[in-house]
């Protein structure tokens, strides 16, 4: 494939919680908006408009098939191509997707943030660098209830179910394996600045290696 969008495809996993989002924050603002494009794995839930409400909220949306990752995957590769992609945007408290998407432009890193993105491999092989954010389950479970009661009108109660009856099964099926095809690590989230410098500096690598003349 000829790379003409990005030059960079950046992975950050870790649990739910685990201040991932944080991490890819601190790399957008480190490197500056223009630099920088982030396809979020969360967008691309499947849109269950078909089902009745009651059997959405019954849906285990921390399985890899509640994903169209094939969707992701291409988006990425119509990125690398430097074809600019029409992201779908997902309402988290009617589990469907919402008729406006959003447009993302090709630029020189690609940031991909989610938490199942290293158990895909067609997706692993897209990205030059992958981090893992390694956060503790009782950590990730008080940022969970503080960002769904927030962001997504849900109870404690119903977080901490969840948590129990999916999210750390899922977790311990599919996330913590797929720490092992990481390339960094990073302790407890987009708080621990060296390792995030690490990064920075793996990818700023990157940009100019692959910005220097090939040799003859």
């Amino acid at each position: 494939m000829t790379v003409s969008g990005p030059h960079a495809v950046l992975g950050v996993a870790g649990g739910s919680g685990s201040g991932k989002s944080t991490v890819v924050a601190e790399i957008a603002r480190s490197l500056g908006a223009d630099m920088v494009s982030v396809l979020r794995h969360d967008a691309y839930y499947r849109d269950l408009s078909h089902m009745e409400f009651e059997d959405r909220a019954l849906v285990n949306y921390d399985h890899p098939d509640s994903l169209e990752t094939e969707l992701l995957v291409h988006h990425v590769e119509e990125l690398l191509r430097g074809r600019p992609v029409d992201v779908p945007t997902y309402d988290f408290t009617t589990h469907t997707r919402r008729s406006e998407t959003e447009r993302v432009s090709p630029s020189a890193v690609l940031v991909l943030d989610g938490i199942l993105i290293f158990a895909h491999q067609e997706l692993r092989e897209l990205m030059d660098l992958k981090v893992f954010v390694d956060t503790a389950a009782d950590v990730r479970l008080m940022r969970r209830i503080s960002r769904d009661m927030k962001k997504r009108g849900r109870s404690a109660e119903s977080v901490i179910e969840q948590f129990e009856a999916t999210v750390r099964p899922m977790h311990q099926e599919f996330v913590e394996p797929s720490k092992r095809y990481a390339d960094l690590l990073i302790p407890e989230g987009g708080y621990n600045r060296v390792a995030v410098d690490v990064v920075l500096t793996r990818v700023k690598d990157l940009l100019a290696r692959r910005a220097a003349p090939a040799e003859t």
